[in-house]
């Protein structure tokens, strides 16, 4: 196909995306990536779980979107012999106030067609899984997956490039001119001609979006994950992973433990309002992203909300005991110099509305021959190959039809 299309943006959905492209025939195809490698925030900094699916409310996008993903991702592993390890994941109710947010992801986990879900009750039968848990009931998804998303980011873009595609590093887009039916894309040294542009922007989609005029709502709220490693020779308090039931008044799942595709094992992540888009580190600031935070319109209701729960994560980050005492809740026998260090943190891009609501399912804007994926929360990495699917199908092949 003759089409000439630029994807922004070289995490794990933008590459997907672009050997979807290549794949179907469209052999003019070039992905722009602002840092000087592939993968370098979301994608290559979160917690390589493949999701299964247990949380999200049936029927809406990232229902849909990560049942289809996680066997596209499990295959295109067994494919290019990357490694996909099934571990499993507890949901664990620590005591009877959690036993019907407990109950309630189990009806969702069914409705999406989690496969082989298990309802347990009883200490005795949540030690057959995971001997050091605490709990008194959970639900257990044998194929929740690790992965290292990194890695398939890498593979998937050498499929790009030997189907006659270009991933362009180091070229960050600075502007974009719709000029009729095609799009001008200016780098900081160069320019382009496209016909369509498909942003995958991550921490930076709003900002892209400006370029465009989009609606400035959902705007990102940067909001940093940071992770405790599980000392190696405690490893083996931890089979696999280990996750709360997330109280449904918050956004965030909570601190868990989770089993890499390496066999190491981190706790976390929490969730603290980042000072920087890309701030990785308390020392990471940027005023204007800060400021901008704080002027939107829904900054004040956000707050008003959420405030006893922002305390509460920023103590945790600040204070090691706070942190641990999470943890501990799950795994009694944890101690607290076996939280050896944190480890590398991640930055969750977070989408925002005007009225102080977070987004919670996938976004997408189309303006002109632009499209924007707006939102894009976990479980994007999982969903990356079916997103890819979604959006080629719905907005790329759809515009090539008019």
């Amino acid at each position: 196909m003759g089409d000439r299309l630029a994807i922004i943006g070289g995490g794990i959905v933008g590459v997907a995306i672009a050997r979807a492209l290549v794949l179907r025939g469209f052999g003019d195809v070039t992905v722009f990536e602002k840092e000087d490698r592939l993968a370098a925030h979301q994608t290559g900094r979160n917690s390589g779980v493949v999701h299964a699916g247990l949380y999200y409310q049936p029927g809406t996008l990232k229902a849909r979107l990560c049942a289809a993903g996680r066997i596209s991702i499990r295959d295109y592993c067994a494919e290019k012999n990357l490694p996909y390890r099934e571990v499993g994941k507890l949901v664990v109710a620590v005591d009877e106030s959690e036993l019907a947010a407990l109950a309630d992801i189990e009806r969702r986990s069914l409705a999406n067609g989690v496969p082989d879900l298990a309802r347990l009750d009883g200490l005795d039968r949540l030690r057959e899984i995971e001997p050091s848990v605490a709990g008194i009931a959970a639900v257990h998804s044998p194929h929740t997956a690790a992965v290292d998303y990194g890695a398939i980011t890498e593979a998937m873009a050498e499929d790009v490039r030997s189907h006659g595609g270009t991933i362009l590093t180091g070229h960050e887009v600075v502007a974009l001119h719709i000029e009729g039916q095609t799009v001008r894309v200016r780098t900081r040294d160069s320019e382009y001609l496209v016909d369509r542009v498909i942003a995958c922007a991550g921490l930076q989609s709003d900002v892209v979006a400006h370029l465009v005029g989009a609606d400035p709502s959902p705007k990102i709220l940067p909001f940093r994950g940071e992770y405790w490693a599980l000392a190696a020779a405690r490893t083996d308090l931890v089979r696999g992973m280990i996750y709360p039931v997330p109280d449904p008044r918050f956004p965030f799942l909570g601190v868990h433990f989770t089993r890499g595709v390496y066999d190491d094992v981190h706790v976390g992540p929490n969730a603290v309002p980042a000072l920087a888009r890309e701030g990785y580190t308390w020392l990471t600031i940027s005023p204007k992203d800060t400021w901008d935070s704080l002027r939107w319109p829904g900054a004040g209701t956000l707050a008003k909300q959420h405030w006893r729960m922002g305390l509460d994560e920023i103590s945790g980050s600040l204070l090691k005991p706070l942190y641990y005492r999470k943890a501990r809740r799950f795994i009694p026998e944890l101690r607290m110099n076996d939280l050896t260090s944190k480890t590398a943190a991640g930055v969750r891009a977070q989408a925002w509305g005007r009225d102080g609501a977070l987004l919670d399912d996938f976004a997408v804007d189309q303006v002109g021959p632009v499209t924007l994926l707006r939102n894009a929360p976990s479980p994007a990495a999982t969903s990356s190959m079916a997103i890819a699917d979604h959006l080629i199908e719905h907005y790329v092949f759809a515009r090539t039809t008019d």
